[in-house]
């Protein structure tokens, strides 16, 4: 079905064509149409127009008023002070957009007037690591802007950078090829490995190697060459690399499955997928003249990047012994995702502290011609993890903490909240399980979406799982409690969601539907600033509209006339579908008992 335009744009485009007759000359004005607590909403764009017409602004309200075409749409509306217009919409105006909203699988929302091809790049652990609280952000709040994305249209991209290269892997390549069994899997019914044996594995190689590394210098010397034949590609070296990154997949696809999130194998392409462009990536910007020779190194500077000294701080994509840095990778990852995706943004989900790197290299991309005007990069840079004590989240011992730690915490908790209630709703044990987990893992991701992705935020369980105050689990109950007021609707037959527009509207009616109605709105800016918090600020507000209506409106025995319940079940409806497509856009799910 056809997008449905929301009540602000009906309105502002009305305004716009009164100011438009009043002032012809102005040209294209914009009203500057914002939701009010005096009406519905509040235009303020007269006064700037006024000034700049040198006409009264008052004068000009009491003109554009008289030119506004209010059929079918408002109700009143109010000249308040110097020039500010304030209008308040129809009843039935409000429950026929919301009928047309409801009549349509998307709710209403439109597609992006001109959709394009974003590559996003996040959730990039590294192999033969441990994944811990430092690599939850990036995850959960890149997968929450693909929904996003995707859901306006836009093509999406998924790349997942994982640090899969460098000298590291010599060491682990040399000690496996002197240890070839240490990463044999114990299973001896053939079933899949488990993520926690394959990590096992990888951490029990690491240590060991690394131990050898720092005392035997004869297996240092061996380790050092083992990184030469790497880099150069030789077969057997290549082979012993690729199961380091199995082995690790093992583990990352493990981790990524308990956070409900689906990682494609052909979309994690780390840094080795572009090891053939960094000769070619180096030439480009020498010939060009962006990069230039530095004590040997290959360098790009910068007027406005200097160290504590005063000197200059290049960026070095090449180092003075012939290595490369991230920035040949990342520079080379930018030709291959504009060049060959075809790409018209980039989004790097990126810790913040790395923001300096995505500077120099985004600046260096511009130079060289690889980004421009229709082709942009920016870095949707997140804060730290902190724990109660507002410290970065560390455990007793002073370790950081295994996200696979955190998350099955997480989820036990959430599981003893949800058994609390399980007996008085009828939940099967299998239910309880399944809810525990999509509460749990739910209370992880809000508590970071809720969040600006660029501010700090504490790390505490106890208030996650709180079934109270701006919390996943108030959402998710709130859908709940909706789906059974539904469901019991249906039971009693006599009534049906069908949306009434005869009928006046309570306050917390309007209230809640005028809410709805700025769904598709919210969307489209949330897209476009890459701002997944504003998706979560929405749903919290709606469900505790919800909240008011329900106590103040009833529902299910709203004497006198059964209409009026037929519409309140229609609001209850819409209000249902739209917590949950927000709280799916942001990777959590919506139980229908809980």
């Amino acid at each position: 079905m056809a997008s449905v335009p929301s009540l602000a744009s009906s309105v502002n485009q009305r305004v716009a064509d009164a100011l438009a007759s009043a002032l012809p000359d102005a040209g294209a004005s914009d009203p500057l149409l914002r939701r009010s607590d005096r009406a519905d909403f509040q235009a303020n764009g007269i006064l700037a127009l006024a000034k700049k017409a040198k006409a009264n602004p008052r004068e000009l309200a009491t003109t554009v008023v008289e030119g506004i075409d209010t059929a079918g749409l408002i109700q009143e509306i109010e000249v308040s002070g110097p020039g500010f217009l304030n209008i308040t919409i129809t009843d039935k105006a409000i429950v026929e957009t919301l009928a047309a909203r409801a009549a349509d699988d998307r709710l209403g929302v439109p597609l992006a007037a001109k959709p394009g091809t974003t590559v996003i790049d996040y959730a990039q652990p590294n192999v033969a690591k441990e994944m811990h609280v430092g690599h939850l952000r990036s995850a959960v709040i890149g997968a929450a802007m693909v929904e996003i994305l995707e859901f306006t249209g836009e093509k999406v991209v998924r790349r997942h950078h994982i640090g899969d290269w460098g000298t590291q892997f010599g060491m682990l390549i040399q000690y496996l090829l002197e240890h070839p069994h240490e990463l044999d899997h114990k299973a001896e019914d053939g079933g899949e490995v488990s993520g926690e044996e394959a990590m096992s594995n990888l951490n029990r190689l690491y240590k060991a190697s690394r131990t050898l590394f720092d005392s035997d210098e004869e297996f240092k010397t061996r380790a050092r060459a083992r990184v030469v034949d790497l880099q150069a590609g030789e077969p057997e070296t290549l082979a012993l690399w690729q199961r380091f990154v199995d082995e690790s997949k093992i583990y990352f696809y493990s981790v990524f499955n308990k956070l409900d999130m689906d990682i494609q194998d052909p979309d994690v392409i780390g840094e080795s997928g572009y090891n053939d462009m960094l000769v070619e990536t180096c030439k480009l910007l020498e010939d060009s003249g962006v990069a230039v020779r530095s004590n040997g190194a290959l360098c790009v500077f910068f007027d406005d990047v200097k160290g504590q000294d005063g000197n200059p701080t290049p960026l070095i994509v090449q180092k003075s012994d012939g290595g490369f840095g991230y920035a040949a990778t990342d520079l080379s990852a930018i030709r291959d995702r504009v060049g060959t995706l075809g790409a018209t943004e980039l989004i790097y989900v990126v810790d913040a502290r790395q923001s300096l790197h995505f500077k120099m290299v985004f600046e260096t991309a511009r130079r060289a011609g690889w980004l421009n005007d229709e082709v942009k990069a920016v870095q949707l840079a997140f804060g730290t993890v902190l724990g109660k004590d507002g410290k970065p989240f560390k455990t007793r011992e002073g370790e950081t903490v295994r996200l696979v730690d955190l998350l099955d915490e997480a989820v036990e908790r959430a599981t003893a909240v949800v058994r609390e209630k399980a007996e008085k709703i009828g939940l099967t044990e299998a239910e309880i399980v399944e809810n525990g987990q999509y509460v749990g893992i739910g209370a992880v991701k809000y508590a970071d979406l809720s969040t600006s992705a660029a501010r700090d935020y504490k790390f505490d369980l106890d208030q996650m799982v709180s079934l109270t105050g701006d919390t996943s689990v108030y959402l998710q109950y709130a859908y709940a409690r909706i789906k059974s007021i539904l469901r019991k609707a249906g039971e009693a037959g006599d009534r049906k969601p069908v949306a009434h527009p005869e009928l006046e509207l309570a306050p917390a009616e309007r209230a809640l539907g005028l809410h709805l109605d700025h769904f598709g709105e919210l969307i489209a800016e949330a897209a476009a600033d890459h701002a997944p918090h504003k998706v979560a600020a929405y749903l919290y507000q709606l469900s505790s509209l919800f909240a008011t209506f329900y106590e103040q409106c009833p529902v299910v025995k709203p004497e006198p006339e059964l209409v009026v319940g037929e519409n309140r079940l229609f609001l209850c409806d819409l209000t249902a579908r739209t917590l949950s497509k927000g709280m799916s856009l942001l990777g959590i799910r919506t139980p229908e008992k809980l």
